[in-house]
């Protein structure tokens, strides 16, 4: 595997820039941008024209990861070349957050076409029920494979997210690439929350739309516990998730971020479902507990498998911990970078939903203010 990375921050040298990602014959490029850079129709024609073989996936971001640390307002273009050639890529249009788990499903069916090691999926990030879609993709696949990827941000307006494919530029796609059998994956996924506060009890729920807790407004119940951050939700929300507990009030390993409320009816749109019946916490973190669930991520991702020579890293983060962590968010992606070492070429972004499996399984969840890792290498001759 040979992997290369360049970054721009606008087109006018782009054909300049990208010169040595075209030595590399790469069959595939990972592209994480703004949303700014990402809507210009040059990006798409630019790419195309310089790649006119290569399959192409990505998506706007709330901020972009490199092999050198984070960025805002910038373009991240990763190349790679492998021997399993150019990468089988399939998408789907999403008619709303309704369709997510039937756009899963649609997915998969063609999926199912190729023999698969895993699969990256990366969706729009603000009208989707991140885990229907996942319930829908895992339903219909046929081989119990990881699958990895994340939901496309937009900053913190979560107004509107983009998704890169073969066939263009759309705010209203998911995309997934099959992962060839002979690939190697490893994946990982960390918080490093910690909870607070009494579990509260889900009384009433309809998908990922959370109406009551306790038998009262969840929006009130929340805005009691933000305090002055209420006046800035739903931006303020990525401060405070909340971890899922089952109806036996243990935890499911599984976080929720809110992406929107509802004045209205007293709601909070959480990116993905709830267990009906169960228990919400809030939860808080710190900086130096993000940084050690990031190497976390890292150390469980090389337990599965040691990438050798040159690999790739796709690191998927959630925009929560960029705003808790602030001008030490580069840290995170230090402590990755030093687990792996300089043979993984580091590339993702900053999501509004991550995709991951468990640790030391295949089962995939949508992880919300976690930081999930894939690496993929092929085998030495």
């Amino acid at each position: 595997m040979k992997v290369a990375q360049v970054k721009v921050s606008n087109f006018n040298d782009f054909e300049n820039k990208v010169s040595a990602l075209s030595q590399l014959e790469p069959h595939f490029l990972l592209v994480f941008a703004s949303r700014t850079l990402l809507s210009d129709p040059q990006c798409f024609q630019h790419l195309r024209q310089c790649f006119p073989a290569a399959a192409l996936l990505g998506c706007s971001t709330a901020g972009e990861i490199a092999n050198d640390g984070v960025d805002d307002d910038c373009c991240v273009i990763t190349a790679v070349h492998w021997q399993a050639g150019v990468p089988y890529c399939v998408e789907t249009e999403l008619a709303g957050m309704a369709d997510s788990e039937a756009a899963g499903q649609r997915l998969a069916s063609a999926l199912n076409e190729q023999p698969l090691g895993g699969v990256i999926v990366l969706g729009q990030g603000v009208d989707i029920n991140g885990s229907a879609l996942l319930q829908g993709l895992m339903a219909r696949l046929q081989s119990k494979v990881p699958v990895m990827g994340g939901l496309a941000g937009d900053g913190t307006a979560f107004s509107q997210t983009l998704v890169l494919s073969n066939q263009g530029i759309s705010s209203h796609r998911i995309v997934a690439m099959a992962i060839p059998p002979e690939i190697h994956i490893g994946h990982g996924s960390f918080g490093g929350w910690q909870p607070f506060g009494p579990a509260r009890r889900v009384t009433r729920s309809v998908g990922n739309v959370l109406f009551e807790l306790d038998a009262e407004p969840a929006l009130d119940v929340y805005k009691r516990y933000l305090g002055e951050y209420a006046a800035q939700l739903p931006s303020s929300g990525l401060l405070f998730p909340f971890e899922m507990l089952g109806q036996d009030h243990q935890a499911m390993g599984v976080v929720r971020t809110i992406l929107g409320v509802n004045e209205a009816d007293g709601s909070l749109i959480l990116a993905g479902d709830i267990v009906a019946d169960g228990y919400l916490r809030l939860m808080h973190a710190s900086n130096d507990a993000l940084i050690e669930g990031a190497e976390a991520a890292a150390q469980a991702a090389q337990l599965l498998v040691t990438p050798a020579d040159q690999s790739l890293g796709l690191l998927v983060s959630c925009v929560g911990r960029k705003l808790v962590m602030g001008s030490r968010i580069d840290e995170e992606v230090e402590a990755v970078a030093e687990v792996f070492g300089q043979h993984v070429t580091l590339a993702g972004f900053y999501s509004y939903g991550e995709i991951s499996p468990f640790v030391s399984s295949t089962e995939c969840k949508l992880h919300n203010q976690t930081m999930t890792i894939t690496t993929l290498s092929e085998p030495q001759v």
